[in-house]
């Protein structure tokens, strides 16, 4: 027997798996979510809601303008709708970040799958843990290892951030890109960056791909159309606003009060002690052969690493470890899989935990 209430019950959770459009499908979600929401939040959620037949969306909002929490939105809303198979793709240091602002601000349970998570599930008995009734969130290196397990999941909806990350996937030499790409090729995904565009146009193409292969053609016919010195830039500008919303913070001054900060030069002479370890390492960064440092990306590293030195000894010791960590990877793996060592030692994509 279906009493009154149970009536208004069923009714309300057809109401919230129907959808609907516009602000209304939103709704319950900003209802749901446990923080002050701004403006153009809202706006980049419901954008990324907005078409049905799309494949995804780049939200690109200057950094500190709350991408995560417009990602979070559009998690809830699926949740809300009973789409449940989300992915979360992102650099492994922002794992629990994610996991803790899916709980604290949206009250939705997810759960990190890393090697030793995946080994743990199938031990247990479960052949495939992608397959999940939580939100499932795992580093890029790991999406792109386990990519023949992620790709048979339907997916409804994945969020990939720090995406320019992936801004080289058209690149056959990125593996990575390649197989992320690949997985997810048929599922809707929301791109989370604050650099959509760092050093060339092709990055651009790059992410637009990992969306959707058709949205600018092939590479030759995009380098012809908008790399060149006449390229069509209002017509790329125009191409992209159906995939892309960027937020400046000059656009949010009017409900946002940022602090205003005064940057002090304070010279200083570091310690006998921090003079020898710079040197030290420096000595080393300097050796005509260095396998700690892929061979394709040494000047960058480099930069990077006497980046962190001038921080703190604390701070370039986490770095010296991934080093070492690598060499130990290179030595182990130098009798079993040539290949794999080549391409550990030419570079040919970044290292995250390096970067990170």
């Amino acid at each position: 027997m279906t009493t009154p209430y149970h009536a208004c019950y069923f009714a309300h959770e057809l109401t919230r798996t129907a959808g609907g459009t516009g602000l209304d499908r939103l709704s319950q979600s900003l209802f749901d979510a446990a923080v002050d929401l701004n403006p153009h939040q809202i706006e980049a959620a419901l954008f990324a809601l907005r078409s049905p037949i799309s494949k995804g969306v780049i939200l690109a909002d200057e950094v500190g303008l709350g991408k995560t929490i417009e990602a979070g939105l559009v998690a809830c809303q699926y949740w809300a709708e009973r789409r449940r198979r989300i992915l979360i793709v992102c650099p492994a240091s922002l794992r629990k970040q994610w996991e803790h602002e899916l709980a604290d601000k949206f009250n939705l349970q997810s759960e990190v799958l890393d090697g030793k998570a995946f080994r743990d599930a199938q031990k247990a008995g479960n052949p495939a843990p992608f397959m999940s009734d939580k939100i499932v969130i795992c580093s890029m290196h790991f999406a792109s290892d386990r990519c023949l397990e992620v790709q048979p999941v339907p997916w409804d909806l994945v969020i990939i951030d720090e995406a320019h990350k992936l801004r080289n996937s058209y690149r056959q030499s990125n593996r990575m890109g390649q197989n992320i790409r690949t997985a997810l090729e048929e599922r809707r995904k929301i791109l989370l960056t604050a650099t959509p565009l760092q050093n060339s146009l092709l990055e651009l193409f790059g992410l637009a791909s990992i969306i959707d292969e058709q949205i600018f053609g092939d590479l030759p016919s995009f380098r012809t159309q908008y790399c060149n010195t006449n390229g069509d830039l209002p017509g790329l500008r125009a191409r992209l606003q159906s995939v892309c919303k960027r937020t400046l913070r000059q656009q949010v001054l009017e409900y946002i009060q940022y602090t205003q900060r005064r940057l002090i030069t304070r010279p200083f002479t570091p310690t006998e002690q921090e003079q020898k370890l710079y040197e030290a390492i420096s000595d080393y960064l300097q050796r005509e052969v260095c396998y700690a440092l892929p061979h394709g990306q040494r000047h960058l590293i480099t930069l990077l690493v006497r980046k962190v030195l001038a921080s703190s000894p604390h701070a370039v010791a986490g770095t010296l470890e991934i080093m070492r960590e690598r060499l130990i990877r290179l030595r182990d793996d130098v009798q079993t899989n040539q290949t794999a060592v080549e391409r550990l030692i030419s570079g040919g994509e970044l290292d995250d935990d390096l970067l990170d």
